[in-house]
């Protein structure tokens, strides 16, 4: 986590975004992301969609515009959260050459933006960066992508974490992650999880 907040502070040029970059289920090579499950294989979702406006609780598949809430440790503050993924916009292969610092590597590959909307439920005031949407990751057809760290900052519609400060119970804020993933893959999802080995909710949508 530390690492990651750290490259985004003091700057991400276009070299330092591949420092993640991992081939799709592939070895973390050093990400902050981590899964007790095989990263070859898609964690175990329910096979039915939660009842419009359930509120989730301990992981499994969701309906599109369903949403999920979990409990996040914001520092020394545990915050209740409603999350939901709201789209996956997918980009070409010619935005791909612009993030990465060697673009052989990431041949075929093409980046997707996960879309996810935070909103504070209850608990203490978020002071400082926030942590909640670390633990995005992004599928393609049963496979991780690979995270590019720094990139969806400044991706329209998403705010920057690092200029959120004082986030208050009732306020809402877009926060996105960027993974690379196959071109033409036909499945994507979206996963969030309440901390890093938690049982992640898993919302679907349908690649480009």
């Amino acid at each position: 986590m530390l690492y990651r907040k750290n490259i985004l502070r003091f700057g991400v040029p276009a070299a330092v975004l591949a420092l993640t970059l991992t081939a799709c289920g592939g070895d973390d090579g050093g990400s902050k992301k981590s899964n007790s499950k095989s990263k070859n294989e898609a964690p175990a979702a329910d096979s039915k969609d939660k009842p419009a406006g359930d509120k989730s609780t301990g992981g499994g598949a969701l309906g599109v515009g369903k949403s999920a809430t979990g409990k996040v440790k914001e520092g020394a503050t545990p915050v209740t959260y409603e999350v939901v993924a709201q789209k996956v916009d997918v980009g070409t292969e010619a935005d791909t050459q612009k993030m990465v610092r060697d673009p052989k590597k990431a041949k075929g590959l093409v980046p997707a933006v996960a879309h996810l909307k935070f909103t504070h439920k209850g608990g203490g005031v978020v002071k400082e960066t926030p942590d909640v949407a670390d633990t995005t990751e992004i599928w393609a057809d049963g496979r991780r992508g690979g995270l590019v760290i720094g990139a969806a900052e400044d991706a329209p519609g998403c705010d920057d974490p690092l200029d959120i400060e004082g986030w208050k119970q009732g306020e809402s804020h877009e926060l996105c992650e960027t993974y690379l993933v196959p071109k033409g893959a036909k499945a994507l999802e979206v996963h969030w999880a309440e901390k890093e080995d938690g049982e992640p909710y898993v919302w679907k949508f349908a690649g480009k």
